[in-house]
C-alpha cells in the first residue's frame, strides 16, 4: 500500500487508537485529509491537537519489521484477515513473522489458565493436535499454562501465536523458543511497534485479536475472573460460538468454564465435537473490508455534542446505549466520541464502550 507510512504514522499518534482510526478515514477518505483535520477535532472535543507520531520513529519501526523478516498487514488491505475485520475495533495494522496462509485457514482459538492443572494442559495439547487433524489451525496468545500447551500441541499442523508485545519481545522468558518456533513453522502475530514489552493494558487488545481471528473460541480451564474468560466475551460478542471443556465443582480453576456453561457456552469435550459444531461454518464467504474509504461528511451541532457529554461518565456505556438515550443519529454520536478521544478525554473498551477518561 502506498500509504503505508502515513497510515502507521496516523495510528501510532497519540489519542488515536483502533476505533479511531477507521472513523477518521471513514470521516475524510485519506490520512493526509485526517492528519490535517486533527487540530479542529480536539478542539471541538475540548482539547489540544493528539501529537503526531515522530516521522523517524515511524520510518525506524518499518526498518525494524524489514530487519526482523516480518510484514505489516494493514485494515483493509486484501490480504487482510476478513474474520477479524468484522470485529468492533480490528486492529488497523499487524506485524506478522511466519505462514500468512494460516490466516485463510479455519481457525479454532483456545485460551486457559496460566497456572493449569497437568492434566488439563495435556488434555489442551492433544485437542490441539487433533483439531490440527481435523483441518483448523489453533490461534493462542502464548502465555504460560494451557496457551502454551495449545502452541504445543498444534505447531506441526497449524498454530497462530499473539502476543501482547512486540514480534521480537519474548514473554514470557521460557517461551523464547517456543515463539520463535511459532515465526518459523507457524504464524506470529503483533499489534504493538517492535520492541513494545508487554503491559496489562495490552492484553485486552491481544484477546481480541485471538477471539477476531477465530470461528469459536474453546476455554479449558478458567478462574470466574480472568482473561480466558475476557476472550470468550469477546467471541460471543463478535458472533463467534463460545466453547468449554467441563471441569470439577471442586476445583477453582474450572469455575470459569463451568460458569460459561450455564451461561449458555457449548460444551465440548474432543476435536470432533469443535469440527461438528463450526466445520460446517464457510468462514470463505466472509470477505475482507473495502480498501477503499469514501468520505462521509458528518458534523455535530454545539447541542448535540453537549447532550451526548452530559451522557458520559467514568464508567463504561455502550455506544448503542448513547445512541438510544442521546436521540442523535450513530453518526453524530460516533463523531463527538471521536473528539473527545483526539482531546484526550475519552477512553474506548471492549465490545464497542466508552467512558471519560
Amino acid at each position: 500500500m502506498e500509504d503505508a507510512f502515513d497510515r502507521l504514522r496516523l495510528i501510532r499518534s497519540a489519542n488515536i487508537g483502533p476505533v479511531g482510526f477507521v472513523q477518521l478515514l471513514a470521516r475524510f477518505g485519506s490520512t493526509g485529509a485526517a492528519i490535517q483535520a486533527l487540530p479542529d477535532l480536539a478542539r471541538r472535543g475540548g482539547g489540544r491537537a493528539p501529537k503526531l507520531a515522530d516521522a523517524r520513529a515511524v520510518e525506524a519501526e518499518l526498518q525494524r519489521i524489514a530487519a526482523l523478516g516480518a510484514e505489516l498487514l494493514f485494515l483493509g488491505s486484501p490480504d487482510y484477515p476478513a474474520l477479524l475485520g468484522e470485529i468492533d475495533n480490528p486492529p488497523p495494522v499487524i506485524g506478522y513473522r511466519g505462514n500468512r496462509a494460516l490466516l485463510d485457514a479455519k481457525v479454532v482459538a483456545m485460551v486457559g489458565a496460566r497456572n493449569a492443572s497437568a492434566s488439563a494442559c495435556r488434555f489442551a495439547r492433544g485437542l490441539a493436535r487433533e483439531l490440527g487433524g481435523e483441518g483448523f489451525a489453533v490461534v493462542s496468545g502464548l502465555a504460560r499454562g494451557i496457551d502454551t500447551a495449545a502452541h504445543a500441541g498444534s505447531i506441526e499442523a497449524g498454530t497462530i501465536g499473539v502476543v501482547a508485545g512486540g514480534l521480537d519481545v519474548h514473554y514470557p522468558p521460557e517461551n523464547r523458543e517456543l515463539q520463535e518456533a511459532i515465526a518459523s513453522k507457524g504464524l506470529l502475530l503483533a499489534e504493538q511497534p517492535p520492541g513494545t514489552e508487554p503491559r496489562a493494558r495490552h492484553f485486552p487488545f491481544r484477546n481480541r485479536i485471538i477471539a477476531g481471528l477465530a470461528l469459536g473460541t474453546v476455554v479449558v480451564e478458567a478462574a470466574p475472573r480472568s482473561g480466558s474468560l475476557i476472550t470468550a466475551r469477546l467471541a460471543g460478542e463478535a458472533g463467534r460460538e463460545v466453547m468449554a471443556i467441563p471441569g470439577s465443582p471442586l476445583d477453582p480453576r474450572s469455575r470459569g468454564c463451568n460458569q460459561l456453561i450455564r451461561e449458555g457456552a457449548i460444551l465440548v469435550q474432543s476435536a470432533a465435537d469443535i469440527a461438528e459444531l463450526i466445520g460446517p461454518i464457510d468462514h470463505r464467504a466472509v470477505r475482507a473490508p473495502a480498501e477503499s474509504f469514501t468520505p462521509q461528511p458528518v458534523d455535530a451541532e454545539e447541542g448535540s455534542r453537549t447532550k451526548i457529554c452530559g451522557l458520559l461518565s467514568h464508567d463504561f456505556v455502550a455506544v448503542d446505549e448513547l445512541v438510544r438515550q442521546s436521540g442523535e443519529p450513530a453518526g453524530i454520536v460516533q463523531m463527538v466520541l471521536l473528539e473527545l478521544e483526539l482531546a484526550g478525554r475519552l477512553e474506548r473498551g471492549a465490545g464497542g464502550r466508552a467512558r471519560l477518561s
